[in-house]
């Protein structure tokens, strides 16, 4: 019986885990969609200035499924300056590299294999 109990916390313990590196990757690919958003326009939100080159007119949501789950990025708009990420290809739908490595890592430390 605790063996069952140990499992389910196991699994549980996963699960958060998994929403948490979800999360984590969302809001780190949405913080780099901003920074080259920054960078081709040569200012920050609401920023005034000269050298400033187009500005974002709002963005549009896309789903990225990942590993972890599905991710919600938030694209810019662009007027004045073409934008095409560096962060994922234009139509990708579906990515399955860098989360799948961060769980198995943090899992072990959580987890070490007791063999």
């Amino acid at each position: 019986m605790s063996e069952r109990i140990v499992q389910l916390n196991e699994e549980i313990i996963k699960g958060k885990i998994k929403e948490l590196v979800r999360s984590s990757v969302e809001e780190t690919l949405n913080e780099l969609l901003e920074k080259e958003t920054e960078s081709l326009t040569q200012a920050t939100h609401y920023e005034r200035s000269e050298a400033r080159q187009g500005y974002c007119s709002g963005h549009y949501d896309r789903n990225l499924t990942t590993a972890s789950g599905d991710v919600t990025l938030h694209m810019p708009r662009l007027k004045g300056v073409s934008f095409e990420t560096a962060i994922i290809e234009r139509y990708r739908r579906r990515e399955s590299s860098v989360e799948e490595a961060l769980i198995e890592m943090y899992l072990a430390s959580v987890f070490p294999c007791t063999g």
